[in-house]
């Protein structure tokens, strides 16, 4: 690859794996393979949620919401990365990037919002049985994912418009496999990019709102299942609510990496596993 007049270009390069052609071939077919499996998994929880008349309640609903969520956060970046290693060209087009930025940043805060609501669905399923019909009834539910969906993309757009606001007089060579927005502030040489800090103070703030009020919901949770008086019945209400908390656990700890690695200017081997493994692993995961 040449990589001449790198500054001036209107795209940008992405160097996030090796330029070993042989191993790029590799990074290719593995990204593939969990690519086509990420998305049956995703689409056929999505079919059976929608069709099958027993799994209607608030709970699938959500959970149907939360795999159309992670089939397209892994749709987003991984797709063009495959492409350019089969290729042997990182070249991302300025729209492409724009666009991979306000889709993954509109996704992220969506589903760091359905998580949040999923657990109060089952805070609500758990300590308000005999009220569970009504206080998550299907008006309410359809109306926590408009807003899911609409605040998401208020969170994207402010993302994308504070971050291509930003004055790129560096060498366009992003080391990531997709556009990441802490790698795009490096390209700076000026202090325009602290609006895009200050946007994500403001969501690290939402998001911390968020994940306490998570935790909250879960200690009144245990709380109740430990006072049910039958092992049957505790053991059926921890299986409907560990699988989400080690879902919340995984993704806020990794989010919290990904922005704690702000300043680090050549990511490591281990910077690129993080990425990988939010990017691709946990829209993979057990959904029961």
């Amino acid at each position: 690859m040449i990589m001449t007049n790198i500054t001036s270009m209107s795209g940008f390069l992405l160097m996030g794996f090796s330029d070993i052609r042989e191993l790029q071939i590799l990074h290719a077919l593995l990204f593939l393979v969990v690519y086509i499996l990420t998305l049956t998994s995703n689409l056929i929880i999505i079919i059976i949620t929608t069709v099958d008349e027993h799994l209607q309640s608030p709970m699938y609903y959500f959970l149907k919401h939360l795999s159309l969520l992670d089939l397209s956060f892994i749709s987003v970046t991984v797709p063009q990365s495959i492409d350019n290693s089969l290729m042997d060209n990182g070249y991302i087009s300025q729209g492409q990037c724009i666009l991979q930025v306000f889709i993954f940043t509109s996704l992220g805060w969506s589903e760091m919002a359905i998580l949040t609501v999923m657990s109060y669905d089952r805070y609500a399923a758990i300590c308000f049985p005999l009220h569970y019909e009504v206080i998550m009834n299907p008006s309410k539910c359809q109306g926590a994912v408009i807003a899911i969906w609409l605040s998401g993309s208020i969170s994207g757009i402010s993302y994308t418009a504070t971050t291509f606001s930003i004055t790129f007089c560096k060498a366009k060579i992003i080391h990531q496999f997709f556009c990441d927005v802490p790698q795009l502030l490096k390209l700076s040489c000026s202090n325009d990019y602290l609006r895009v800090i200050g946007v994500a103070a403001f969501v690290s703030v939402i998001a911390f709102i968020c994940f306490t009020s998570i935790v909250l919901s879960y200690i009144h949770i245990f709380s109740t299942v430990l006072r049910i008086p039958s092992a049957e019945g505790r053991s059926k209400a921890f299986s409907t609510c560990l699988p989400h908390l080690l879902v919340v656990f995984f993704y806020f700890s990794t989010g919290m990496f990904a922005f704690l690695k702000l300043n680090s200017d050549s990511p490591t081997a281990f910077d690129h596993l993080i990425s990988i493994f939010i990017n691709i692993v946990t829209v993979d995961r057990d959904k029961n």
